[in-house]
Order: C-alpha cells, then sequence, then structure tokens
C-alpha cells in the first residue's frame, strides 16, 4: 500500500476510535464541546440566590477564562420548568428531586441526574426600621400571612412575586403548614431588591428574603439596606436561654432559627463537562468559603459552632 494513503487511512482509524470513547453530552459532531474548566453551559438560579451565585459565578470565571456561564436568574418553580429544556444543563434551587422526578429524568435522559445541597439558607423577616416590633413568634408570622395583624400594626407581607417563588413555597409550607394564605393582603413585588426597597418605604410592610440579601454585615449594600429596614428576630422554642434568634451562621447551623433551607444543585451531565467544574468548584474549598463570606452555611466543608471559655 502507498505510504501516503496508508497514513491516511491509519489517522481515519485513529479518529473513529478516539470518538467511540467519548462520554455523552453536547457535542459538536462526536465531541462534547465542554470541559471541566471550558466550553459554554446555560444554567438557571433561584432569584433569591442571586448575590451569592453571582460572587460564585465571579471567582470561577476569574479562574477559568475559557467558561461561558450563561446564568438566568428566575423563580424556583420557572428554574425546575427549565430541567425539562435541552439547552439548560443545570439549576440552583432550594430542594432536590422527588423520586418520581429523578425517574422520568432518568428515562428521558438513560442516566441519573445529580443534585445535592451544598450550602444551608434562611428566609429572613424583615420590617420598616420605624416598626414598633421586631421580634414574633412562628404563630404569629402565620397569622399575618392570614390577614391578621399584631398589635398597634396590620402587617402587610411583601414576597419577590404571588407564585412560583422559593419563599412563597417556603411560606405555604413551612410557616403555615400547607394552609393558604390571603393573597389579596399580599404585595408582590418584581424581585427580592424590589422586596426591601417596599419595606424601606412603608412602615407597616413585612418582607420576606433570602438571607444572603440582607445578613451580609460586611456587604456595603446590604449595610445600606439595614439602615432601613430591620431583621427579625423569631421565637426558638429549642433554644436553652434564647427566646428570640436572627439568621445568623451559628443559628442557621443549629437550627434555632425556624425557617432554614437549602440550596442544592441539580445537574444534567454524566460525563466531566462545565457543570460537573462548576460543582467541584462549589462543593470544595474556595467555592465553599464564599458562601461562608456570605453569611450562609456551608454545606460540604467544614463548620464547626464550639463553646469557648476564656480564664481570666
Amino acid at each position: 500500500m502507498n505510504k501516503r494513503i496508508y497514513s491516511w487511512v491509519w489517522a481515519v482509524l485513529c479518529v473513529i476510535v478516539s470518538a467511540c470513547g467519548q462520554p455523552t453530552g453536547e457535542r459538536t459532531g462526536t465531541h462534547p464541546t465542554d470541559s471541566l474548566a471550558s466550553g459554554r453551559i446555560n444554567i438557571s438560579v433561584d432569584e433569591s440566590f442571586r448575590p451569592v451565585m453571582e460572587e460564585e459565578l465571579k471567582v470561577f470565571r476569574s479562574s477559568n477564562p475559557r467558561a461561558d456561564i450563561r446564568v438566568s436568574y428566575k423563580p424556583e418553580a420557572e428554574c425546575l420548568k427549565d430541567l425539562q429544556q435541552d439547552s439548560v444543563r443545570m439549576v440552583f434551587v432550594t430542594r432536590g428531586l422527588t423520586e418520581a422526578e429523578a425517574a422520568y429524568y432518568k428515562a428521558r435522559l438513560q442516566f441519573d441526574v445529580q443534585y445535592d445541597v451544598l450550602a444551608y439558607d434562611a428566609v429572613a423577616i424583615i420590617v420598616n426600621a420605624g416598626s414598633p416590633d421586631s421580634v414574633f413568634t412562628p404563630g404569629e408570622i402565620a397569622d399575618i400571612l392570614k390577614g391578621q395583624g399584631k398589635g398597634q400594626v396590620a402587617y402587610t407581607p411583601v414576597f419577590d412575586g404571588l407564585n412560583a417563588t422559593s419563599t412563597i413555597r417556603f411560606a405555604m409550607d413551612s410557616i403555615l403548614k400547607g394552609s393558604a394564605f390571603d393573597t389579596g393582603h399580599v404585595y408582590a413585588a418584581a424581585n427580592s431588591t424590589d422586596v426591601i426597597t417596599y419595606v424601606a418605604a412603608n412602615r407597616n410592610a413585612m418582607g420576606f428574603v433570602g438571607v444572603n440579601w440582607i445578613g451580609n454585615p460586611e456587604d456595603t449594600i446590604q449595610a445600606g439596606y439595614r439602615d432601613k429596614v430591620r431583621i427579625c428576630g423569631v421565637q426558638c422554642t429549642r433554644c436553652p436561654g434564647k427566646t428570640y434568634v436572627v439568621p445568623t451562621q451559628e443559628e442557621i447551623l443549629t437550627k434555632s432559627y425556624p425557617f432554614t433551607r437549602g440550596l442544592y444543585y441539580i445537574k444534567k451531565e454524566n460525563y466531566d463537562g462545565l457543570g460537573s467544574g462548576l460543582v467541584d468548584f462549589l462543593k470544595y474549598q474556595r467555592g465553599q468559603l464564599i458562601f461562608r463570606r456570605a453569611y450562609l452555611v456551608p454545606a460540604v466543608m467544614a463548620f464547626i459552632v464550639r463553646d469557648a471559655k476564656v480564664d481570666k
């Protein structure tokens, strides 16, 4: 065989063998279009986690300049709908998949969709700086959601929308225990920023936001918010020596603050692609430290609260 023809045949065979070993995923021809540190993917993120996820993505992109992660911030229910879109690789929401959802995606995709908790968050209750009340029991907050007031103020609950958001679902599931609230009594803001702005301008408003929007005293924007609104204490029935607690890291970690929740990823990827690279970053040291600096509680890296005593 002519040496030139032999070389050409051998090169083609090498390409074919190499293609057979490639994992399933988004491809151009026979090759995945992304790796752990490069390529382009689309993700959807629950809007209530926007501040901390923007910081996470900024650091990840700076370390991986060939990574093009296109993010959409939207209500949780819309993020979960995006999982059914081939163009969306991963979502970040406040829960994992149910057994029925996991079975559905496995049947559709022919592999298990991965999900896990990355950090622990809380729903903070905020009131206007001029409000006469700053502490509430869970029952009093439930009554306010039903249209009943406390003391001299008839509070108007303020959410980041009236449906499809994670804070609305949390209020119904965890505060009202499945009961409906008075939607005619609730103000629907456009997003979490608007919730804070509305509460800052209205003395009788009570806002519900993810703690990463308001809980970081080292963030200059959040410090400005806290001049105009107050984070409320909520009664803790399991805390020795503490009657009311605010959503600090310690109270979230120990679940002393009653309105805690998780930040989960759900990933449709069965090979070492860019989604896996981002999850690895979020699960390990740098990503977990960013969660910690945002005053969430890291779920993977150890964050232990110990009692300390100083000898005099």
